[in-house]
């Protein structure tokens, strides 16, 4: 949440928008009380100082401010704010209900209050020059990993999906304007990643021995602690003094 696009009516609805898609309207509830997203939002348009999002998974919390780390690694996100009313980590649950033709999503935002948070995650994630490096070397090992299982071989329906991962087009977000070029090829970047990683780890094929499965889940593991830190080093933003 940018204060510097959250400042004007038309700012906090794309936000809005682009956070709740076709969900129920979200909701919040913790520290600051049970609200509606759009009032918090709408509470820190212009003042939000210092924001990002983590991914956290079970091993690897980095940068997420240890009161709300259980909660966002069951989550596996995490976003945290500072505005002038102090820090705060903000973790989704998603309830789901509907049918599969017409699924639907409940989602609660838990509120918890933190410390300072924001020095530690520069110093834990690196800059944004050091996660487009490491993203490059992670893009060779999952393609590499995903050649030697032959995932498009054995599973028919995978292929049109590595071919839209390789292609590299961005997702459809909204983003605001106001991202830097770089940061969101980084993002991009990170998130096709992630779903390379998912796609081959979700069957060993079948074809390999114990120990390729090994070093191919070894090699993924580092793919996507690549990319989840990459999407923290893409979305950290600390306004000018």
């Amino acid at each position: 949440m940018r204060a510097s696009r959250l400042g004007d009516d038309d700012g906090l609805a794309r936000m809005l928008r682009a956070v709740q898609r076709d969900d129920e309207p979200h909701v919040v509830s913790g520290a600051l009380g049970d609200v509606r997203l759009e009032d918090l939002a709408g509470a820190w348009a212009g003042d939000t100082r210092e924001v990002v999002a983590l991914a956290p998974a079970p091993g690897d919390v980095t940068g997420v401010p240890p009161e709300a780390a259980a909660r966002a690694t069951d989550a596996g996100e995490c976003v945290v704010v500072t505005a002038s009313s102090g820090s705060w980590a903000l973790v989704p649950e998603v309830t789901e209900f509907g049918s599969d033709l017409e699924p639907g999503h409940l989602v609660t935002w838990h509120v918890t209050a933190v410390g300072p948070w924001s020095t530690r995650v520069l110093g834990a994630l690196g800059s944004l020059a050091e996660a487009e490096r490491d993203l490059r070397t992670a893009l060779l090992l999952a393609t590499r990993a995903l050649d030697e299982l032959d995932v498009a071989r054995w599973r028919d329906d995978a292929a049109g999906a590595i071919a839209d991962l390789r292609a590299g087009g961005a997702p459809a977000w909204q983003l605001p304007s106001s991202v830097a070029p770089r940061a969101v090829q980084v993002l991009t970047q990170a998130v096709r990643l992630r779903a390379i990683v998912d796609l081959a780890t979700a069957d060993d094929g079948g074809s390999v021995n114990l120990w390729q499965a090994d070093q191919r889940s070894t090699a993924l593991r580092e793919v996507d602690r690549a990319s989840r830190h990459a999407v923290g080093a893409a979305t950290l933003w600390i306004a000018s003094s």
